[in-house]
């Protein structure tokens, strides 16, 4: 009864294969593999793979990748399964204006956080941050309503139109610090500063709109360069989206 869980990033697919399809399953194996690799998956990171019986994905990459994975899938007598944003699904109630335009990554991550926010024990918000290609800043109130959410560019998309908008700013990536002294540092620590006083603002807005200490969470490839400067508490959890999918797998699985 294996599960393989994919989550087609802008830049990545991620992939985790569990025992179960069900919430807390344990991780057999896990993988990263850049767009441009994923047509040799069949033949290399999932060759030696026990088959899984059941598979559900999330895609932002758009068709033509979604397509290219379903061709890799065909190793095994799997059915690809991808999820589409919907009114309400786990718990959440999707109050984007469009639902189904809510990308689905984002929508994936709620469910997951939700999920987090209930076996903690008593109802709260939830803000989501997941930092990619693009960052993401989702709200969620206590009741598990998403309220709504901030999408920023990210680092590299940060300092490719620096690069591109200006002259002399190509700079090796620096780190970021309180007081850079170097166009490096000046460049990684303007971009850091940035997400990070979205997110800060987001969560004050978050504790005033419904009186609660949200739940903090953090998620992507990049999130640690955002971590050490993020003045809140929060827990960086790198498998947010797979937690999702098994979720939501759970809830069509046989019982």
């Amino acid at each position: 009864m294996c599960f393989i869980a994919i989550d087609v990033g802008n830049t990545r697919l991620k992939w985790a294969l569990y025992d179960a399809p069900r919430p807390g399953a344990r991780l057999l194996s896990h993988g990263a593999v850049f767009l441009e690799t994923i047509d040799s998956l069949a033949e290399t990171e999932w060759r030696h793979l026990p088959a899984p019986t059941s598979m559900l994905g999330c895609v932002v990459a758009g068709e033509g990748v979604k397509r290219r994975v379903d061709e890799q899938l065909e190793l095994w007598d799997v059915e690809p399964r991808w999820v589409v944003s919907s009114a309400e699904a786990a718990g959440v109630t999707n109050g984007y204006d469009h639902p189904s335009r809510l990308g689905v990554d984002r929508w994936v991550a709620m469910v997951a956080a939700r999920q987090r926010v209930l076996a903690a024990g008593t109802p709260r918000p939830a803000l989501v941050v997941m930092v990619g290609t693009c960052v993401t800043v989702d709200s969620l109130d206590a009741s598990g309503r998403f309220l709504g959410g901030l999408i920023l560019p990210g680092f590299g998309l940060m300092l490719r139109a620096l690069e591109m908008g200006t002259a002399g700013l190509k700079a090796p990536t620096g780190d970021a610090v309180a007081f850079p002294t170097n166009t490096s540092d000046a460049l990684m620590s303007g971009g850091a500063d940035a997400i990070s006083g979205a997110v800060e603002r987001v969560y004050r807005r978050l504790v005033e709109r419904t009186g609660g200490v949200p739940m903090l969470l953090m998620t992507g490839g990049a999130a640690v360069k955002l971590a050490p400067i993020v003045d809140l508490n929060f827990e960086t959890v790198d498998t947010l989206i797979f937690e999702g999918l098994l979720k939501l797998q759970s809830l069509r699985a046989p019982t």
